[in-house]
């Protein structure tokens, strides 16, 4: 019955100290449970009693800092892109005023020198009708000029000699019974030149109608020179 007895003692013993031993381990965890979560001011509160769970304390107002700040840096930035903007296009609108401007002063230095040119012309044509009268001696002065001019020549009283012979002077003279008036190109004017040979020997600065007394006696006078040296060693029909 002893033996029994103190079998029975050591077994009440030892569950007890199996308890005191598991109850430790568990105080132990939760202290390790307390220790790992650590509230936001870094100070730790520990209690005999272990906690299931830890609260962490935290703020929303780093979050808010930092949220206004890239807000703030991108408007900033807006602004900035929207400053290089109205720059680029205020420097635009001034290019294109200034280019605008230029073009329209360019074109009013044209105009008037233009018109200068045109006075000057005008002028010109004023001096040469008043300087040659609208006459047989007129036509072939006018005519010597402008024959001048481009190294044809011609005197005056060769020129003269074969008007008188060809059209007696008279401008609108037209042959209407030789070979070319047969064949349908008759000699007309002064000096009696056919169509084909007035356009071939045409004299710049003159007229294009063969009519024109001036424009005749140029252009018969260039044919001569080109066939016979000079209008001077015309003496007949050529």
């Amino acid at each position: 019955m002893l033996k029994n007895i103190l079998t029975r003692g050591r077994s009440r013993t030892l569950n007890r100290t199996q308890k005191v031993a598991i109850a430790g381990v568990g105080t132990l965890g939760a202290a390790a449970v307390a220790l790992t979560a650590v509230p936001a001011s870094g100070q730790s509160t520990t209690t005999s009693e272990a906690a299931p769970t830890a609260k962490v304390a935290y703020s929303t107002k780093q979050i808010q800092d930092v949220h206004a700040g890239v807000t703030g840096q991108l408007a900033g930035a807006s602004q900035k892109v929207a400053a290089i903007e109205a720059k680029k296009e205020a420097a635009a609108k001034k290019a294109t005023a200034e280019k605008k401007a230029a073009a329209k002063k360019a074109a009013a230095k044209r105009a008037a020198k233009e018109s200068t040119s045109r006075s000057a012309h005008r002028t010109e044509v004023k001096k040469t009708a008043k300087s040659y009268p609208n006459n047989l001696d007129g036509w072939i002065r006018e005519a010597r000029a402008i024959l001048a001019k481009h190294d044809i020549p011609g005197t005056y009283d060769g020129i003269h000699r074969n008007i008188m012979r060809e059209s007696s002077g008279n401008p609108k003279a037209i042959n209407d019974w030789d070979i070319n008036a047969i064949n349908g190109i008759p000699s007309k004017g002064l000096l009696q030149v056919i169509p084909p040979t007035f356009k071939a020997y045409h004299v710049p600065g003159t007229s294009w109608n063969i009519y024109d007394p001036v424009a005749n006696i140029a252009a018969a006078c260039n044919y001569a020179a080109d066939k016979y040296g000079t209008m001077d060693n015309v003496d007949s029909a050529y």
